[in-house]
């Protein structure tokens, strides 16, 4: 842009001094001011405009690269699948289909069926009932060295 230096706008200022008057520059040199500053908000908003297409338009080509990519990586895994598929459905094809032995395991020995080891495996078997806990003083609650003190305190005599 436009260079200027000290002198440069000492002599602006001097000829503005002469032909404006010493009465109407400062409202002069306000009002130049005011429109100086408005026309760099409007350079850096134009700037910042550019910028910002600039960005969209990389955005934009970065995303149709992802996009490329991503149906390449699906194609790839869709191809597989279908190999995989088709070896899969060629291989049960080819295998001979075993006879069937009537539940019999081997021809010779029947095959038990399945039986749980224990028949009411939820149920808990080994709990104490709660009454004999409370009859025979088992301890359901844990208490602490204080508790346990002031509960076996022996009573205050009222003397």
């Amino acid at each position: 842009m436009i260079d200027f230096g000290f002198d440069k706008i000492a002599l602006i200022g001097a000829v503005a001094l002469i032909v404006i008057g010493p009465e109407k520059l400062p409202r002069v040199a306000r009002t130049v001011g005011h429109l100086i500053g408005k026309a760099q908000r409007y350079v850096a908003d134009v700037k910042a405009e550019v910028n910002r297409s600039i960005e969209l338009d990389e955005l934009k080509k970065m995303k149709g690269e992802f996009e490329d990519a991503a149906r390449g990586v699906e194609q790839s895994v869709n191809e597989q699948i279908h190999q995989t598929t088709s070896d899969l459905n060629n291989a049960w094809n080819d295998a001979e289909p075993a006879p069937f032995s009537g539940g019999l395991h081997d021809g010779l020995t029947p095959v038990p069926e399945y039986k749980h080891p224990k028949k009411h495996w939820r149920l808990r078997r080994s709990a104490m009932p709660q009454w004999y806990k409370q009859r025979h003083g088992v301890r359901s609650k844990a208490l602490s060295g204080a508790a346990r003190v002031s509960r076996f305190r022996p009573p205050r005599s009222s003397t």
